[in-house]
């Protein structure tokens, strides 16, 4: 069993929690029916990111086998079979359509909105595993991209609106995180050679300057997310002082990435830094008080 949720890589799946920030940020997270919504469409768009994940590995097989880490994924190491691994594939894809088809007629949703953008990305990633990851700096926006598509989903499953800087920020820290990760790959491309195409267009001077300037990005995004109007309204004036945990998380992730030299992703990081997991969960509690204790 193990192999196989590897194989779908059910940890990354974390990622796709960015469907909640509507609901989070619109202070109805005790809406049962609406974070009902929101589970939807976390399983949908964990099936589909999944479903890619395979195809992505299927098409890697021959080039994991030489990266140290993604050796060991079930493809490249041989654990799980190409047949079998396409059959996940169209079992998850086959999911998806029956989920989404069934859930419009026990949700009230926007299914077209919501369909719309479950199939954008996931032909937007086909086109990223078939050929543009081979292309820098395209690779890691349409990563970005794939974030903004699961707030865009969240929001249209529950029918909850969206501030703009929400999307931009969500943009902006989406190629924080894939930025970081080409960094990590060209350090060990340093020891074991070059894994990705994409990697040509890259070096580390280039990689720190854009992940400073990303970082920087996010956090006048959240900055100004926070002192937008619209927020200062429905939220309490205060909800201005959750910037400081932010500004120390991603202190903190830099530290690990330019002065320790962590080649993780991003992801990775999160998972075992305790500092900063310590730092997102006093931001959510105080971004909770704000929001239902005014």
């Amino acid at each position: 069993m193990g192999k196989y949720l590897k194989l779908i890589r059910v940890e990354q799946w974390v990622k796709n929690l960015f469907v909640f920030l509507p609901l989070f940020f619109s202070g109805n997270i005790t809406n049962v029916d609406l974070f009902i919504k929101s589970i939807f469409a976390f399983v949908v768009f964990s099936f589909t990111a999944s479903s890619i994940y395979i195809i992505n590995d299927y098409m890697d097989i021959e080039s994991d086998k030489k990266h140290p880490e993604k050796k060991n994924r079930p493809l490249a190491s041989g654990a799980i079979s190409k047949p079998t691994a396409i059959a996940m594939f169209f079992g998850l894809l086959i999911s998806v359509v029956l989920i989404v088809i069934f859930g419009a007629s026990y949700f009230n949703y926007d299914f077209t909105k919501f369909a719309i953008i479950i199939g954008g990305y996931f032909v937007m990633n086909l086109l990223y595993t078939f050929k543009l990851k081979h292309v820098a700096i395209i690779d890691v926006s349409i990563i970005a991209v794939g974030f903004v598509l699961r707030v865009l989903a969240g929001g249209y499953a529950t029918g909850l609106a969206i501030s703009q800087w929400a999307i931009l920020l969500t943009f902006v820290l989406a190629l924080v995180l894939a930025v970081g990760k080409r960094r990590g790959e060209l350090i060990n491309a340093q020891v074991s050679g070059r894994t990705r195409k994409a990697l040509d267009g890259y070096n580390i001077q280039f990689a720190d300057i854009a992940l400073c300037i990303c970082v920087t990005l996010a956090i006048v995004c959240y900055l100004m997310f926070t002192l937008s109007p619209e927020v200062q309204h429905k939220f309490h004036q205060r909800v201005f002082y959750t910037v400081f945990f932010v500004i120390f998380a991603f202190l903190r992730y830099l530290q690990q990435t330019l002065v320790y030299n962590k080649t993780e992703s991003p992801t990775k990081i999160v998972y075992k830094d305790h500092y900063i997991q310590v730092t997102l969960l006093l931001w959510v509690l105080t971004f909770l008080l704000q929001i239902y204790y005014k």
